[in-house]
């Protein structure tokens, strides 16, 4: 098996936990090299160099090598520049973390999605627009895995989706047009279909409409997992 060396690599901490006695194993999400596994040697230790730089949410630069499922993690730098998250912006910061551990396979690059992932940190830095920051990174997410929800399209029809109409939304094939055209629970109207397609969550009904659909079309990914994280955004308000 070829033996990898990763230099300067710009990455984000996923998740971290305790190995052995003064160690850490740590998921990361990477420009180059998509989500790796690495183990910190020596990461708890007081004098270690990476003691304290292996935060969630801050930008870093990171070196690691190895052959086989888990590197090794040689260094680590931080770049700064992002503020730091507070309020239920932290638990929208673990919500998309978990996303990331949960559906992106390891050493997948999605460049794309790495930059989705750091706009979305900004975004809920800057302590407006949570809601639209997750929409917005939800449906890039199942771009990026191949699952890109269609949006534009009546797809009994082939016709252009009408914004006053309302849309049944079959997960295999896109919206089709509801018979009756009443709102409910199973519905979605074309406007909001047609904003998210424009990655526009201005209006409120959008942003409500769009997170059902949206939590619908991730569950089927995750085959029934529940996510920790969304159960306890919920719990705090409609995000």
């Amino acid at each position: 098996m070829t033996r990898r060396r990763i230099l300067q690599d710009p990455g984000y901490v996923l998740h971290s936990y305790a190995y052995k006695e003064s160690s850490l194993i740590v998921e990361m999400f990477t420009r180059q090299s998509g989500r790796v596994g690495l183990l910190a040697r020596g990461a708890r230790r007081a004098r270690s160099s990476l003691r304290g730089t292996l935060l969630a949410f801050h930008p870093l630069r990171v070196s690691w090598s190895g052959s086989g499922e888990l590197g090794t993690l040689s260094s680590v730098e931080w770049i700064g520049g992002q503020t730091s998250l507070s309020g239920i912006g932290v638990m929208c910061g673990f919500y998309l973390n978990e996303l990331l551990l949960r559906l992106l396979p390891r050493e997948d690059p999605h460049e794309a999605l790495f930059a989705a992932y750091s706009g979305a940190l900004t975004q809920l830095a800057s302590g407006t627009g949570h809601a639209a920051a997750l929409r917005s990174f939800e449906r890039r997410l199942l771009v990026e895995l191949g699952y890109a929800p269609p949006l534009e399209r009546d797809a009994a029809t082939g016709g252009p989706v009408v914004p006053e109409r309302r849309y049944e939304y079959d997960p295999d094939r896109g919206p089709v047009a509801a018979n009756g055209g009443e709102a409910d629970a199973r519905t979605v109207l074309g406007q909001t279909l047609l904003d998210m397609a424009r990655d526009d969550y201005t209006r409120e009904a959008t942003r409500d409409e769009a997170r059902q659909l949206l939590r619908s079309l991730i569950a089927r990914r995750l085959g029934g997992q529940a996510l920790h994280t969304r159960t306890v955004l919920s719990e705090l308000q409609d995000l």
